[in-house]
């Protein structure tokens, strides 16, 4: 599921400041995932890949 977001984010210039959650949470059900492990889990993942994101664009 993850894999599919990469065009769901939200960034403002020069930063990336997450995934589009409603988004998110609508392809997890869409992929039977229960509603809440992908509670759980997206934010935490999304915290990991906006850090990384915003690291590479400043190097």
């Amino acid at each position: 599921m993850i894999g599919r977001l990469g065009g769901q984010l939200r960034a403002l210039p020069g930063t990336v400041i997450g995934w589009d959650l409603n988004a998110a949470l609508g392809l997890a059900a869409a992929l039977g995932i229960p509603p809440p492990a992908a509670a759980e889990l997206v934010p935490i993942i999304e915290a990991e890949m906006v850090r990384k994101l915003n690291e590479q664009m400043e190097r």
